[in-house]
């Protein structure tokens, strides 16, 4: 198969956990997204996600998980942690680099808090240390939108928090587009990992993340704030901290050298 790309999912108690997985590497390379995921998980989508980790695949098999399918409520980003902990045990990854992006960042958090058996390095991407007030404006006025069933307002705010200006001005040209597809059959699995969001605090023990880890924000981040890297950098003993001029939350997807920084990193050398 291309990319020995795999569809899958393991047990976590009494539900299951939807996972993909590529590449033929020795070393595991862990991925959680954000709370995208809470409205569309990576089941089946293996070839669609491979292709900007091609670079890895030789040296790692890439993984990426989403939430459990079944979250019961009050469910928090610790919880997530030990769930994404329990999951990794059962696939007989002992050890892995891990990643992050927004929520899953905060995730990746804890469980190098809680799990630094299982992480060797960390990369924190566009995430932070605990909730803020533009954190919280902006989940809170998601959360009203999915509320209303206002799909397609739901997708442009995101989208508006997300990107550059400069990639906004040919993005917006599909707004009137936006909320005809992809719209779930209940928001359920969205407002338990957004409310997850709202109750997050690992600020205190971010000195407890004792490997390696990499940091990577853009400098105009409407989602996260742009105090948020620095902080997650002042309190992660070594860390490193990578900013992206002009782009913001979704620096992962605009910035074209962000997998060669990662892979970089991972391998020992950031200036690739």
């Amino acid at each position: 198969m291309l990319w020995n790309a795999k569809n899958g999912s393991v047990k976590i108690e009494n539900t299951d956990m939807e996972y993909v997985c590529f590449g033929r590497g020795k070393k595991a390379f862990v991925v959680f997204p954000g709370l995208s995921d809470g409205l569309l998980t990576v089941k089946g989508k293996a070839l669609l996600l491979a292709k900007p980790f091609s670079k890895f695949f030789k040296e790692y098999t890439v993984y990426m998980f989403s939430r459990k399918n079944e979250m019961p409520e009050g469910y928090s980003i610790r919880d997530m942690a030990a769930d994404q902990a329990k999951a990794l045990q059962t696939l007989g990854i002992q050890k892995a680099s891990v990643m992050g992006v927004s929520q899953g960042g905060m995730v990746a958090q804890y469980l190098a808090i809680d799990f630094p058996e299982l992480v060797e390095k960390l990369v924190i991407t566009v995430s932070a240390p605990r909730v803020n007030e533009t954190i919280r404006e902006a989940v809170s006025t998601w959360i009203e939108m999915a509320e209303r069933g206002d799909h397609k307002n739901l997708m442009i705010s995101t989208a508006e928090k997300m990107y550059s200006e400069n990639y906004l001005k040919a993005y917006r040209k599909t707004y009137p587009f936006l909320g005809l597809l992809g719209k779930p059959k209940t928001y359920q699995r969205f407002f338990i990992n957004a409310k997850a969001i709202l109750g997050f605090d690992a600020y205190e023990e971010l000195g407890k993340i004792q490997c390696p880890t990499y940091i990577i924000s853009g400098s105009d981040d409407k989602t996260v704030g742009n105090d948020a890297a620095h902080e997650l950098k002042a309190n992660i003993p070594g860390s490193k901290l990578h900013i992206y001029e002009g782009l913001g939350h979704a620096a992962y997807e605009e910035a074209k050298d962000f997998y060669d920084r990662v892979y970089g990193f991972l391998m020992g050398d950031e200036s690739k």
